[in-house]
């Protein structure tokens, strides 16, 4: 594992979803939204990870309301108030990918809906919190299920998980986000991995659409993703996608 360019990686991918906050409001449509991580991307001598990955058309991952996960940009899907997005990054630069996801509030939401991001935000930092070489994987499923089940009746979606991540987008080991006491892998030193849960408002039951890459909530109800690359080390992690909003929130990163 080559940190440098890991560290390289992760920060290009954090710094596309700040360029991106600069732009995003009510009106544009999420096809803008991709144009400008493309380009940002491009300008910094990298790639898009999910360009044509198994054949994915965009640049990024644009998710609206109840789209859980791999929402393809459209022309045709306009923001509006009230809207929540996640917007799905991955770089690739000098061969190591960097991976994140932010959840943004599109003009104002009602607070049932900024206690859910805010809830997912949080169950993501408490399980980075625990990471460090030496403990079994499926602490951090445990850890995020706990605090979610301590914060409000949510779903926590099963289907989809955190991985590991290096010279390729997707590496064993799977971080699942639920508590699973059969996932014994245990962290290891000097590896890379995303924690990235996704929590439903209501149910965690979903269903992929026509497309075969949009990911819906099965009852319609709104979800909420958020993502951080990590550096494992002996005794914490570093986050390798730390972004102008963690520190708005005073989060740290490196965990020690």
């Amino acid at each position: 594992m080559d940190l440098s360019k890991m560290r390289k990686a992760g920060i290009l991918a954090a710094k596309t979803l700040e360029e991106v906050e600069k732009h995003i409001k009510a009106g544009m449509s999420t096809e803008d939204i991709n144009t400008i991580c493309h380009n940002f991307i491009i300008s910094n001598n990298a790639n898009p990870g999910s360009l044509n990955y198994y054949g994915f058309p965009k640049s990024v991952c644009t998710s609206i309301n109840n789209v859980i996960c791999h929402g393809i940009p459209s022309k045709e899907d306009i923001l509006k108030e009230g809207d929540i997005l996640k917007v799905d990054v991955v770089v690739e630069k000098d061969g190591y990918y960097g991976d994140t996801c932010r959840c943004f509030i599109i003009g104002d939401i009602d607070d049932k809906k900024k206690h859910l991001i805010n809830t997912t935000y949080e169950a993501m930092w408490q399980a980075i919190s625990i990471c460090k070489s030496g403990i079994k994987i499926n602490k951090i499923g445990e850890t995020i299920e706990n605090y979610i089940k301590q914060n409000g009746n949510y779903g926590i979606v099963r289907d989809y998980c955190g991985h590991g991540i290096g010279k390729k987008m997707h590496l064993p080991p799977n971080v699942l986000h639920f508590n699973n006491k059969e996932n014994n892998y245990i962290l290891k030193e000097n590896t890379c991995i995303t924690i990235e849960p996704m929590i439903n408002e209501g149910d965690f039951s979903l269903y992929v659409t026509e497309d075969n890459w949009t990911v819906k909530t099965k009852d319609n109800s709104y979800s909420c993703q958020w993502e951080h690359t990590i550096y494992i080390k002996q005794n914490g992690c570093e986050v390798l996608t730390f972004n102008n909003y963690d520190k708005k929130k005073k989060k740290s990163l490196m965990i020690i």
